[in-house]
């Protein structure tokens, strides 16, 4: 009997595959990495239009629903500089800054930064518990979550800085040549900010009692940073109302220095008020931001494998 070429083809098209030698089959294990993992910029950079949306998602989900919508980011810090002036004036806190320089001018200038700060506690801290969907059920570099939350803390600053250009105005103040450093210390408060959502946000999702000791945090780092009141109130070398030198008193104005946020807070109000500079804390402020970021950053990644399973 003749087979046809045909059929012969045909049997050989559905004969079963032969497996490949040993030595061609490629066996794939993943698992995690021990020890440090270094940070991937150029994922960051691949990623950086993501980036900007959940920057954008969290402003626009922020004041969602809002009578006054994104006025609260104008609306929170003209307050809060209002009820601190007038406490101020109340205890005389006006007679202890700079001279010439309007009290609210001077409350707000410090209100600005710590404003962010405070942002950056709060919501950065907060941010990968309160996204565990995100966080779980789809791939993004983790890092983007706390860095949005200060991403849209630094998009309310700058509004606020509208405002405060109004203030001037209205006050007929000019603004210290000093300001020429203000890109300079937006650069540190930034730099602080992120490592604080950094080491929080991380340490939040391993240890759940963070979540209540977050609010404390920035309720009592108003009065720890020297925001609410001038920093000299703490020399008591010199009597408070005649500025008269006090036999035996004590300067303990320098212990702020153990603060970096308050280098931060005081740099603000140096470079736009003409304050005195404070060299001790202004070098804390820089040292301790640095190392914050680089603690919060190597934190981040060192338990950001466990984010998932126990998020």
């Amino acid at each position: 009997m003749s087979v046809s070429a045909s059929h012969v083809e045909a049997a050989a098209a559905s004969a079963p595959a032969k497996p490949a030698p040993a030595e061609e089959q490629i066996e794939l294990v993943i698992k995690p990495r021990r020890g440090w993992t270094g940070v991937d910029w150029r994922e960051l950079i691949r990623y950086r239009e993501l980036f900007y949306f959940l920057v954008w998602r969290d402003v626009k989900v922020k004041y969602k629903q809002a009578i006054l919508g994104i006025a609260w980011a104008v609306f929170v810090p003209v307050i809060s500089t209002l009820i601190y002036s007038v406490i101020g004036w109340f205890m005389g806190f006006d007679k202890r800054i700079v001279s010439g320089v309007p009290y609210p001018i001077w409350m707000y200038a410090g209100l600005i930064p710590w404003i962010f700060l405070q942002a950056s506690i709060s919501a950065g801290g907060m941010s990968l518990v309160s996204q565990q969907a995100l966080m779980s059920k789809i791939y993004l570099p983790r890092l983007f979550i706390p860095a949005s939350s200060c991403g849209s803390a630094l998009v309310d600053m700058l509004l606020s800085f509208a405002v405060f250009a109004l203030m001037l105005v209205v006050y007929q103040h000019v603004p210290s040549w000093q300001i020429v450093y203000l890109p300079l210390l937006m650069l540190l408060m930034f730099v602080m900010g992120m490592g604080l959502a950094f080491l929080l946000s991380a340490a939040t999702v391993m240890y759940r009692d963070l979540r209540f000791l977050i609010p404390f945090l920035t309720q009592i780092g108003i009065w720890l940073t020297a925001v609410a009141y001038p920093s000299t109130i703490f020399d008591r070398s010199k009597d408070y109302f005649t500025n008269q030198p006090i036999p035996g008193g004590t300067n303990y104005e320098p212990w702020l220095a153990l603060n970096p946020l308050a280098g931060i807070v005081s740099g603000f109000r140096s470079a736009i008020v003409g304050e005195p500079w404070k060299p001790p804390q202004l070098i804390s402020a820089v040292i301790g931001a640095v190392l914050i970021f680089f603690i919060g950053l190597f934190y981040f990644r060192r338990v950001e494998r466990r984010f998932a399973d126990i998020a």
